[in-house]
């Protein structure tokens, strides 16, 4: 599956530090903790396993590229230099996520928007055919972050936000994220508890969402399992 680099695993903050140890007990050579996130260092079967494994990781990202940015000619210019049939097929759907800090590039509707030009100038180059963008759905869901003059371009590797575990038909009004509900339950100790005979009692249960990830957690099933419903998380090339 490659050497070992870098990638990044964002979560809601104050999880943290939680995170770091779950990735280093899926197998990742290092994991540090940051704000709303963790730089872990792995190889790619790593990353994957966190997008199956993880109960706490909102997105895990792995990059393609990062390059200096000070204005959006540097953006589009950093974008179109991939080789982006390497990466999707022409009838591959795309969507850009774009987080953008500093003067340079203030919008980030608008940067999104250039990588989407960049990425479809180049498979046009390549192929004679441009892929589509689709929002909800798309075959391959990039990450753009543009923070002190550089930017950071990678895959989303689980195609959208890993607390989506493919259960929840309906929801409330006020749903708790089931990757917090993970969280309470892991800083309850609820793994030792349940290993020890004990049980969990949700008095205020509302849709579930505790004792659901409880359940999960005491069988020992992977959070991800149902959520691509026998799709894979991305028809990104790269993925295995």
């Amino acid at each position: 599956m490659g050497a070992d680099q870098r990638f990044f695993a964002s979560c809601g903050k104050g999880l943290e530090y939680l995170l770091a140890d779950e990735l280093l007990a899926l197998g990742c050579a290092s994991a540090k903790a940051t704000i709303a996130g963790v730089n872990a260092v792995g190889s790619l079967a790593d990353a994957q396993r966190a997008v199956l494994w993880s109960r706490l990781a909102s997105r895990v990202l792995w990059p393609l590229t990062e390059f200096e940015c000070p204005d959006e000619a540097a953006l589009y210019a950093g974008a179109r230099a991939i080789d982006w049939a390497a990466h999707l097929e022409p009838r591959h759907a795309i969507a850009i996520d774009a987080h953008v800090s500093g003067t340079a590039i203030t919008h980030a509707r608008y940067a999104a928007q250039r990588v989407k030009d960049a990425v479809v100038d180049a498979m046009r180059d390549t192929t004679g055919t441009r892929p589509d963008v689709d929002l909800e759905m798309p075959d391959l869901r990039l990450n753009l972050v543009v923070r002190k003059g550089r930017a950071i371009l990678s895959v989303d590797l689980g195609g959208g936000p890993l607390h989506r575990r493919g259960w929840r038909r309906q929801q409330g009004e006020a749903p708790l994220k089931e990757t917090l509900a993970a969280a309470v339950l892991l800083r309850g100790q609820w793994p030792k508890v349940q290993a020890a005979g004990g049980a969990l009692l949700d008095p205020m249960c509302g849709s579930g969402t505790l004792v659901i990830e409880a359940a999960l957690i005491a069988a020992d099933a992977a959070p991800g399992l149902s959520r691509y419903e026998g799709l894979a998380p991305t028809r990104w090339r790269g993925f295995d």
